[in-house]
């Protein structure tokens, strides 16, 4: 069975052409995913993963970010909705690399 790993990390929205909000994984995580699910990665280095906020559980990828290489989860309208989730408020949820 995978790795759940169980976090906490703030929304943010990036405002581009098409706005997205996501939440950015701890560096110590993502080091963690790509050390162990790398070499499972598709296009711009994604990993398929299950996630779980609240009530809600959908399935994602999640991309490294440029530089920094942290992970970044994207949380699609639905979910915030759903959830009362709003850019700056802190999540807690639950990562599951498929």
């Amino acid at each position: 069975m995978a790795d759940v790993f169980a976090l906490v990390a703030p929304l943010w929205r990036y405002d581009g052409p098409a706005p997205w909000y996501f939440v950015s994984l701890p560096q110590d995580v993502s080091d963690e995913i790509r050390a162990g699910y790398g070499g499972m990665a598709g296009g711009f280095g994604s990993l398929r993963v299950e996630v779980t906020v609240g009530r809600t559980t959908w399935r994602t990828s999640v991309f490294p970010q440029g530089r920094s290489g942290r992970y970044l989860l994207p949380v699609k309208r639905q979910v915030r909705r759903d959830e009362g989730l709003e850019a700056g408020d802190e999540v807690a949820f639950l990562l599951r690399v498929l």
